[in-house]
């Protein structure tokens, strides 16, 4: 699909989608060497306690925004996709609330298994799966970075997916587990390149994904969408890779990887000649600028997590485990 179909890019966010720039430390080693860019020493990420007090921190402070609807109140402890369809969510409910949330029931998480990653530099960043009071029998996934010793661990990716479908990692012998690179050349897909391909996939369809309900289903609901009559709704996807979006991956036992990616997506409805497009829900209203008359274009954005083989492996389809989207801005014209 054509960017001339008219879908243009919402502006208006709230958070910056670059990292933090990181201190550049010269130092000379006993052999010579000059480490440039901060710390190179190969490491784990964390510790298991520490990574217990993140979660903790964290649902406490999602807890303490859901109930106020005031995103201030965890913005210290999410970023990246999250961040925005979390604040996007809350600045929604506090339009239509502003009492709060009359029906808060805190977040419970618990049996909480935490993997983490051996590596060099920053960001360093692990994996919290967890079990909740919410979302049925599902799991919460979720992926913690931080860009220096003394920064907050925040919340960048969040996915709940069926128990059976969390993977078995590729760990050391004492217990670590292995990043991939963004480049990685032997999985079918590189992580850094999930995100395009899976954009692409929605525009045309192929077999770089299993089908399920975030990859054909997904491309079935808005062929059915897209004809209304009396109303068109056309799409555009695209990848999200810098900064905090920066897709994050794991090792499976297997030899593939476990990869969180960011995408982008537009919706934009036009209306027939003399209509106008049906009022959308309240919570669309509260994020949406202009008056919506022949077309309303939504931005939604959206993290994944998806099973990518190894290059060689029986099948090369990604598997799209679970994935969480949400509206952050609207324009009505």
């Amino acid at each position: 699909m054509s960017r001339d179909l008219g879908l243009r890019r919402l502006r208006g966010r709230n958070r910056s989608a670059l990292l933090a720039a990181s201190v550049t430390v010269l130092s000379l080693t006993a052999s010579g060497c000059v480490v440039v860019h901060g710390e190179r020493e190969v490491r784990p990420a964390t510790t298991a306690d520490e990574a217990a007090k993140a979660l903790q921190d964290f649902t406490a402070a999602y807890n303490a925004a859901d109930k106020a609807y005031d995103a201030s109140l965890d913005a210290e402890f999410t970023t990246g996709a999250l961040a925005d369809i979390d604040a996007a969510r809350l600045k929604a409910k506090r339009a239509n609330s502003p009492e709060g949330n009359p029906r808060h029931t805190p977040l419970e998480l618990s049996d909480a298994r935490f993997t983490i990653p051996k590596k060099a530099g920053w960001p360093r960043w692990f994996v919290a799966d967890a079990a909740g009071n919410k979302g049925g029998q599902n799991r919460w996934l979720l992926v913690f970075t931080r860009d220096g010793v003394d920064d907050t661990w925040e919340a960048a990716y969040l996915t709940l997916v069926p128990p059976d479908a969390v993977p078995e990692f590729k760990t050391d012998a004492d217990g670590w587990a292995e990043p991939v690179p963004a480049n990685s050349t032997d999985l079918a897909v590189p992580p850094g390149e999930l995100g395009r391909t899976y954009a692409t996939y929605l525009k045309d369809g192929g077999d770089a994904f299993e089908k399920g309900p975030h990859t054909s289903g997904w491309r079935a609901v808005r062929s059915k969408q897209s004809a209304r009559p009396g109303l068109a709704t056309q799409y555009i996807d695209e990848s999200v890779t810098n900064g905090d979006y920066a897709p994050l991956a794991l090792r499976t036992r297997d030899g593939g990887a476990l990869v969180f990616f960011t995408t982008r997506h537009f919706e934009k409805q036009t209306a027939a000649a003399g209509t106008t497009v049906p009022t959308p829900n309240k919570d669309v209203l509260a994020l949406t600028t202009g008056d919506i008359g022949q077309s309303l274009t939504m931005e939604f954005l959206s993290n994944g997590a998806a099973l990518t083989p190894a290059s060689g492996a029986a099948s090369d389809a990604v598997r799209i485990l679970g994935r969480t989207q949400g509206l952050t801005s609207g324009k009505g014209e």
